[in-house]
């Protein structure tokens, strides 16, 4: 059997994370480092390989809260992984637990980074972020306080997102989606960021998907008309960010 997925879990008592239980945020608000269970994804040849790979951090959407990773391959990028597709690039899925709120709650995203960053090959020039609904939200929040750690951005249909500090991801290339007939997540809850990204002069693409409601998540697996993946692995951080 070939095992598609690493699981990992974090334990409170980590030894070097013992330290710093708690940070505060570039707006003043102090949150506590949580470690969640992920998904890891490692390309096929990456035990023969001494290249560095691009990441991609991929965040669920609200059904798949809990502590049980197998939620996660329900859509998206994990569904793929289980179903026998390939990348040439890392996937982290971390899990959010049921008892936060949003991926913007706790901090678990430094946590998660570093622990990566020093077990893996990883090219830090080139991490990305992406998710959809909650996660969507997630993606928009979560650069908003670490825009210095990403090379570009997919979120869609994102939900429980703010405009407000938007214009710190201005330097960082965005693609978002959301579907026109989406009656879960108002399409107005993209177009204020979109709007307001592009006051601020951001670098983001928005596409407007007719027809289309809330499970655009097929968009991780289309290969013909937006190939999203190939879009955000053609960005590299740049230098001085």
């Amino acid at each position: 059997m070939i095992i598609r997925f690493i699981a990992f879990f974090f334990f409170a008592f980590t030894l070097s994370f013992v330290s710093k239980a708690e940070e505060t945020t570039a707006d003043g608000t102090r949150k506590e480092r949580k470690n969640y269970g992920y998904l890891l994804y490692l390309p096929k040849d990456y035990q023969t390989s001494n290249k560095k790979y691009p990441l991609v951090i991929y965040l669920h959407g609200g059904s798949q809260k809990g502590k049980d990773l197998n939620k996660l391959k329900a859509y998206g990028l994990p569904q793929l992984v289980e179903q026998g597709a390939n990348f040439d690039f890392i996937i982290a899925s971390p899990q959010c637990p049921s008892e936060a709120s949003l991926w913007s709650t706790e901090n678990w995203f430094d946590p998660l980074f570093e622990e990566l960053t020093s077990k893996l090959k990883i090219d830090t020039d080139r991490v990305y972020l992406t998710g959809i609904s909650m996660g969507g939200g997630g993606t928009f929040e979560v650069a908003k306080e670490n825009p210095d750690k990403f090379a570009a951005l997919v979120p869609l249909c994102a939900w429980q997102s703010a405009a407000t500090d938007i214009c710190k991801l201005k330097s960082i290339p965005i693609w978002t989606f959301h579907g026109v007939a989406d009656d879960i997540v108002p399409i107005s809850q993209t177009t204020e960021k979109v709007d307001k990204l592009n006051d601020c002069q951001g670098n983001i693409k928005f596409t407007q998907l007719d027809n289309e409601g809330h499970a655009i998540q097929w968009l991780y697996g289309d290969k013909d008309k937006y190939r999203i993946l190939d879009w955000m692995l053609s960005h590299k951080k740049k230098q001085g960010k």
